[in-house]
């Protein structure tokens, strides 16, 4: 099953959660984030990964897909 634009873009946004520190969060403005970004958003919001439609925390299995997602990454990574 390929990725859909809507997966890769909440890829993408998981990516910029930090995997070191469950204190540092991010803010999604929906007046100046991609439509697309606001969407990943809200999306991983609804499946239970960040604390706030527009970002806030990650959740413990927000954090657990950004540790497999970084594995994803590492190993998709041309050496």
């Amino acid at each position: 099953m390929p990725f859909s634009a809507d997966h890769l873009a909440e890829l993408n946004l998981l990516g910029q959660f930090s995997s070191t520190s469950s204190q540092e969060g991010i803010k999604v403005h929906a007046h100046s984030a991609a439509p697309e970004t606001v969407k990943a958003a809200e999306g991983l919001f609804a499946k239970g990964l960040i604390s706030q439609k527009d970002g806030g925390y990650l959740t413990p299995l927000g954090a657990e897909a950004v540790d497999l997602t970084q594995k994803l990454q590492a190993i998709l990574q041309d050496h």
